[in-house]
């Protein structure tokens, strides 16, 4: 790694770090991805039950596949077609040991933001799951929540709504303009400001770019 790019991102980490803690959650940092499943193994046991939010930043690092070729309960998602079966699976969610997601962005001062369409993912986030584990790129970092949201109006929610294939104007713009379509993905923020079990909430930032 560059030596400039390794030193401002321990730096911006030491920072972050500290910021989350007052609220807190707990932060680690690694310098890249490949080293996530070690520390991932440091928290999640065997035969534990494990579940996610849907991430690029998840698929990038691995996560996924980790679990699925484990030892673990998985509530997999992606293994169920139907809406009826995904359902349960978002409820189930709710009583896992860990809960594994990624966010739409992270300021500078610890808040952090999530943009969902169903919910359930925020919702776990919020409340259910004994241990949550948000893991970003330096990418999902921005200043303020002004910037949070531009970031995510700009881009990160018109990048996800490509993927999904959702015939919004953002997928055709590159831009949030607010729609009203039926297929709109962004319609529940979440701003997380603080954590009330100190041992819930943890954010793992890499030294990359990951997801949208």
């Amino acid at each position: 790694m560059d030596i400039v790019k390794k030193w401002h991102g321990e730096k911006i980490a030491e920072k972050l770090k500290k910021n989350l803690e007052k609220r807190n959650i707990e932060m680690f940092y690694l310098e890249k991805k490949e080293d996530l499943t070690e520390l991932i193994k440091s928290f999640v046991k065997e035969n534990d039950t494990v579940s996610y939010g849907g991430s690029v930043t998840l698929k990038e690092t691995g996560v996924l596949d980790f679990f699925r070729s484990g030892n673990y309960v998985f509530l997999d998602r992606d293994a169920y077609e139907t809406r009826e079966e995904k359902d349960e699976i978002y409820r189930k969610s709710f009583s896992a040991d860990h809960y594994f997601l990624s966010a739409s962005a992270v300021t500078m001062d610890g808040e952090i933001l999530n943009v969902d369409g169903n919910g359930n993912r925020i919702a776990a986030m919020i409340f259910g799951p004994k241990k949550v584990f948000v893991i970003i790129g330096m990418n999902k970092l921005t200043a303020d929540i002004k910037e949070a949201e531009e970031r995510i109006r700009l881009y990160a929610g018109p990048m996800d709504a490509k993927v999904l294939s959702k015939q919004t104007p953002c997928t055709v713009t590159g831009e949030c303009s607010d729609c009203r379509s039926p297929e709109r993905i962004c319609n529940k923020y979440l701003v997380y400001r603080r954590e009330m079990n100190p041992d819930r909430m943890k954010v793992i930032l890499i030294n990359e770019n990951l997801g949208y």
